[in-house]
């Protein structure tokens, strides 16, 4: 699948899937990880942050990781606050939010234009289009699991003040 972003087959024809660079992946993610871990609040909005945070690169494999809107962790009960969440989170890191966190200069021209086609796509999906299984799955802890998906109390970064994922700091993991 490489480093390409999707709705399900059904939107097709309303908006185009997303292929990015890996460079610009990393960029990507880094920023709207940045942006969620400044705006949430609730453990939910604190989930959708720590999922994408998992989509590191430099920990699971250049080039492996796309995904499609319907495999985040979406709850059925709180999409529309979800959704909301994102759709801020997009927005805020599309205007910089805390850029100055990356040791590095974002083509800030690519990465806003990937961010409003991302922002498209979850403007597209819908509550019906949620599959509670994903969420289920992914948040499930295996017993005797010390490094769970979604790490105990939500710890940040204390370098970076991002949400950690089971992999570590996004940032720290990237060198920044």
């Amino acid at each position: 699948m490489g480093n390409t972003i999707s709705l399900p087959v059904k939107f097709n024809d309303a908006v185009e899937p997303i292929s990015m660079s890996n460079g610009l992946t990393s960029v990507f993610i880094e920023v709207l990880v940045i942006s969620g871990s400044i705006l949430a609040n609730t453990d939910r909005e604190k989930e959708l942050i720590i999922w994408l945070a998992q989509r590191d690169q430099s920990v699971v494999g250049i080039g492996t990781v796309g995904f499609d809107i319907d495999e985040m962790p979406w709850t059925v009960n709180s999409f529309a606050s979800e959704k909301d969440f994102m759709l801020r989170t997009i927005s805020h890191a599309a205007k910089g939010l805390g850029w100055e966190k990356l040791s590095y200069e974002p083509h800030q021209d690519r990465v806003v234009h990937g961010l409003k086609r991302f922002g498209s796509m979850i403007q597209a999906f819908d509550q019906e289009d949620v599959n509670m299984d994903n969420y289920i799955e992914w948040a499930e802890i295996e017993e005797g699991d010390d490094n769970p998906t979604i790490p105990r109390g939500y710890p940040k970064c204390e370098q970076h003040n991002i949400y950690l994922s089971c992999h570590g700091c996004i940032i720290c993991n990237n060198g920044s």
